[in-house]
């Protein structure tokens, strides 16, 4: 039996604290601290401070190493497991957790919806959210641990990295967030994962971008070791894991409707930040929406905006964010630097970047509305034909920049196209300032865009043309920069390659006004400087601007233009130049009523186009000639050169020769009462016309519908479709088809019974073809006199001559919105064209045609 004194040592033994326990083992074995470190492969401090109780208990693998080192028995090794055990629970703090949001998250159903499916449903374990500074990553990170914290038994650990700079300090900080007080730091991330172990838990790192290397590593071990486990990541930039999930963070949703911006979720967060200021802007959502839409969405951008309200108008803030982003700073004083102010979210990011890839940034800068990879390595390189070895350089960079969330990427029709936000791109563009780069980078896109506008002009006569209108289109704001810079810098060389590359495309779809106004400053720089050898753009920018003057009804101006590029054309040799001059000099003279002269040009372009055997070209003029035949009532010759024309459009693959064709081939069966074929033809011309974005094609062919809804006595289909082509001829500035329109909505309000209001639009044509110096055409004057006839028998002399006149005298765009002005004597059947207010207020025109306030039929 043992001693009373035995059974009380070994009571001691058992109820002894761990850090007592391995002292008196360590003795026992004669062992020095240093020497129990060096043979259980710990630190000298580690195992000073679990005898100290400076940590209370080890991990199981420190445990197993002191054990082994110590040779305990299998008693001894239970004792110090227990005693182990015992302390282990008070050794770790709570983990940290998300913090609580400071005010509602506005917006971001569908995002949550989508992020949380992904945790929740396993179908990743590492997810990403990322986007560029100030789109929301954290607000949306934080309102995603709320949603998903009851799927995680284990809970949720939030680890804040905004404020580390070192990437030494990861993995003790996440440490810390899990409630472990690590000894042994040689083994914090093993200490850590075994801390975890089987637990189901979502573990959150905030803000990563500038610690990706150290969080990735951490994430890949413990996703390894731990099972159970889940990470959500905030980062501008992606942690690059095998099996990391990204989560792109979009801006807020814009305004669409004009009638309901309150529905916008980036209107519904500029109205609630600014209410919390103490202004409430629900009466200025229309100027709301126009603040939003120059912020592009982004929230942080939206809540900096909305914070100057208490100094400023809506309407004074929107006009100064169209020139600059300068004051969109002033957040919580509370906030980091980087949530303070838009550009210090930018520097935050740009602070990061390698020197070759600031570069980069400052350079992608001069874009504008985005671009490709061969614009962007043009600019990189210098060279106006970059190799692969440029290109791939390029797409490395780029890919780059995207990962950091500076640049977004579109995949469109197969194609990838790059967009800095506009005021990341303001920030990148004062960089390119700042390195003095900024008229070396203008001068390399300006000279690329050239080359673009050049090459598109060779595709647009054949089966490539849609392609490349569309791909001209999606470069229309930079074309328009790079106009600019020509101009600016006075590269006269430049600036009429550019425009005169560029009016096709202006023609088809529908920028005259812009077009010709490049064109006309370019001439115009060409007169002054006189330079040598650029005879061939010289006479190719004279023959757009005419063309351009000719589709607006400029008709004397165009007659200048297109008369200075013919002698230029034939002093050339050029013959394909000057069939097509002769072409729109034939366009002048038809639209002018003088068929016969109209005639003779078109067969002159004919026979030359046919000496270069241009068969395109023939179609061309054989379908011009067809456009006089009908216009002067010759329909039967006409009928017979369009359809020829047609078909050879189809063979060439011309797909705006084959819509004119179509058009003309229409109204030739519409005059001829063959409304049916008409209606097929007119369709089949619309829709092309419409696939093409050629914004004349489709104003004529829904005036020529209109036409023929109208001889059907459908008047309610023919006002609406009369409409919409006027409203497209007068975007357009063609003010002779607009004539005609008027003339054809004039017949719809006679047929209804609305006299007056058809002499007031008879009065308004009468005014545009004076004014233009072109009269109604002859196939459209039969039409033109019965319907003058109609309304002259329903009317007095007095109030017909007063109607006519208020026509003559109304602001075109006035009459174009449908409705007469407020003199309008309202006798007869239009009694009622005006409606007055009951509250007393000015009487409120409305349309005698019966159409909405908008202009437009009830359908």
């Amino acid at each position: 039996m043992p001693s009373d004194g035995s059974r009380r040592g070994s009571d001691d033994v058992q109820g002894a604290g761990f850090g007592g326990l391995l002292r008196r083992h360590r003795r026992e074995a004669g062992l020095s601290q240093e020497a129990l470190a060096e043979l259980a492969g710990l630190s000298v401090d580690a195992i000073a401070a679990l005898e100290r109780g400076r940590r209370r208990a080890p991990r199981a693998h420190t445990l197993r190493l002191l054990t082994d080192a110590l040779r305990l028995t299998d008693p001894d090794r239970s004792v110090l497991t227990a005693a182990a055990r015992r302390e282990s629970a008070p050794s770790r703090s709570p983990m940290r957790p998300p913090p609580a949001p400071a005010n509602e998250l506005v917006g971001r159903t569908t995002e949550l919806t989508t992020t949380s499916r992904l945790l929740s449903q396993r179908i990743t374990r590492l997810l990403t959210v990322t986007g560029p500074g100030g789109v929301g990553k954290t607000r949306l990170t934080m309102a995603l641990t709320a949603a998903l914290a009851e799927g995680f038994h284990d809970g949720v650990c939030w680890v804040p990295l905004a404020s580390l700079a070192d990437p030494s300090t990861v993995v003790p900080a996440v440490a810390t967030a899990i409630g472990l007080h690590p000894l042994d730091s040689t083994r914090v991330v093993e200490e850590i994962a075994e801390q975890i172990g089987r637990n189901s838990m979502l573990l959150v790192f905030d803000n990563c971008s500038h610690l990706v290397g150290a969080v990735g590593q951490l994430c890949a071990a413990l996703l390894e070791s731990c099972p159970n486990l889940s990470i959500l990541a905030s980062s501008r930039e992606l942690l690059r894991l095998p099996g990391e999930s990204v989560y792109v963070v979009p801006a807020l949703a814009l305004p669409h409707d004009p009638d309901q911006p309150a529905s916008s979720a980036a209107v519904q967060l500029f109205v609630e930040r600014a209410t919390a200021r103490g202004y409430d802007p629900t009466g200025e959502l229309d100027q709301v929406a126009r603040v939003v839409r120059r912020l592009e969405g982004m929230p942080l951008a939206i809540e900096l905006a909305a914070a100057r309200t208490n100094v400023m108008t809506i309407d004074e803030l929107a006009v100064e964010l169209e020139s600059s982003f300068g004051i969109l700073a002033g957040g919580s004083r509370t906030a980091s630097p980087r949530q303070q102010s838009m550009y210090g979210a930018i520097e935050w990011s740009h602070a990061l970047l390698t020197p070759t890839e600031r570069e980069v940034f400052a350079q992608l800068s001069v874009f504008v509305g985005g671009w490709t990879l061969n614009a962007a390595a043009t600019v990189m390189s210098g060279q106006q034909s970059p190799g692969p070895a440029e290109r791939s350089e390029a797409l490395d960079l780029i890919g780059r920049l995207a990962d950091k969330s500076l640049i977004w990427v579109s995949r469109q029709a197969g194609v990838g196209r790059y967009y800095m936000l506009a005021v990341i791109r303001e920030f990148a563009a004062d960089r390119l300032a700042a390195d003095g780069h900024a008229d070396e980078a203008a001068q390399r896109h300006a000279q690329f865009y050239v080359s673009l506008a050049e090459e598109a002009d060779k595709h647009l006569r054949g089966p490539e043309q849609g392609r490349w209108l569309d791909r001209l289109e999606s470069e229309l704001d930079n074309l328009r920069a790079a106009m600019a810079w020509t101009l600016r810098t006075s590269s006269v060389g430049a600036a009429l390659r550019l425009a005169g590359g560029l009016w096709s495309f202006c023609s088809l779809r529908g920028h005259y006004a812009e077009g010709s106004q490049w064109l006309e400053r370019a001439l115009t720089l060409a007169a002054t400087t006189q330079p040598s050898g650029l005879a061939g753009a010289w006479a190719k920018a004279n023959l757009g601007a005419g063309t351009l003057a000719f589709l607006k009804c400029e008709y004397d101006a165009a007659t200048v233009r297109l008369e200075t590029a013919l002698g230029q054309y034939k002093e050339l040799g050029d013959k394909a130049g000057t069939a097509l001059v002769l072409q729109r000099l034939g366009g002048v003279a038809r639209e002018r009523g003088d068929y016969s002269a109209a005639e003779d040009l078109h067969c002159e372009s004919y026979d030359l186009y046919e000496s270069l055997g241009d068969r395109a070209g023939m179609a061309w003029a054989l379908n011009h000639r067809g456009f006089v035949a009908w216009l002067r009532g010759d329909v039967e010759i006409g009928a017979r050169r369009c359809r020829q024309a047609r078909d050879s459009f189809r063979v060439v693959g011309d797909g705006e020769g084959l819509a004119w064709s179509l058009i003309s081939l229409g109204a030739i069966a519409q005059y001829g009462g063959e409304l049916d074929e008409a209606e097929d033809l007119l369709q089949e011309s619309l829709a092309l016309s419409q696939r093409l974005g050629y914004r004349e094609g489709v104003a004529w062919s829904l005036n020529q519908l209109g036409i023929i809804e109208r001889r059907r006595g459908l008047t309610e289909r023919a006002v609406h479709l009369l409409d919409e082509s006027l409203a497209e001829h007068r975007d357009l500035g063609d003010r002779w088809r607009t004539a005609s329109v008027l003339e054809e909505l004039a017949a719809v309000a006679q047929l209804r019974g609305r006299s007056e209001y058809a002499a007031f639009l008879l009065g308004a044509a009468d005014e545009v073809r004076e004014v233009i110096r072109a009269p109604v055409p002859e196939i459209e004057k039969a039409d033109h006199r019965a319907t003058r006839a109609a309304v002259e028998a329903a009317l007095d002399r007095r109030a017909f001559r007063a109607a006519w006149s208020a026509g003559r005298a109304a602001p075109l765009a006035a009459v174009a919105d449908g409705y007469p002005p407020r003199g309008i004597p309202t006798v007869g059947p239009t009694h009622d064209a005006l409606q007055h207010d009951p509250a007393g207020r000015d009487p409120v025109p409305r349309d005698p045609l019966g159409r909405d306030g908008l202009g437009r039929d009830p359908l």
